[in-house]
């Protein structure tokens, strides 16, 4: 879980009035990485906030790629997959069981 804004900014404040880092470090009980990082931040930028989320994009296989092709293509074998979207069929096996696509063929 992060730190508050609020306090990143009162660690800051605290190194403003000439306190050290060892003192700002026993004082709000944080280690000396996450007051390296705010400070940096802090007169690089002015703002002690938090960056945005990153998106985690995808590596191989677009999900909705991958789901399209499987409704055109229902009969098609991991190989093919594979081959149509450039990968080995294990990195499409892997996508299916993430996506939670089975290939079992029901009457």
């Amino acid at each position: 879980m992060a730190y508050s804004e609020d306090f990143r900014r009162r660690v800051n404040e605290y190194l403003d009035e000439v306190h050290t880092w060892a003192e700002a470090r026993e004082t709000f009980r944080i280690s000396m990485t996450a007051i390296s990082s705010w400070r940096q931040k802090y007169i690089k930028t002015g703002e002690v906030k938090d960056d945005p989320p990153r998106r985690k994009a995808f590596k191989k296989l677009d999900p909705e790629k991958l789901r399209a092709y499987v409704q055109e293509h229902p009969d098609a074998y991991l190989k093919e997959i594979g081959e149509a979207f450039e990968c080995t069929d294990m990195a499409v096996h892997k996508a299916f069981k993430r996506l939670g696509i089975t290939r079992k063929k029901r009457r």
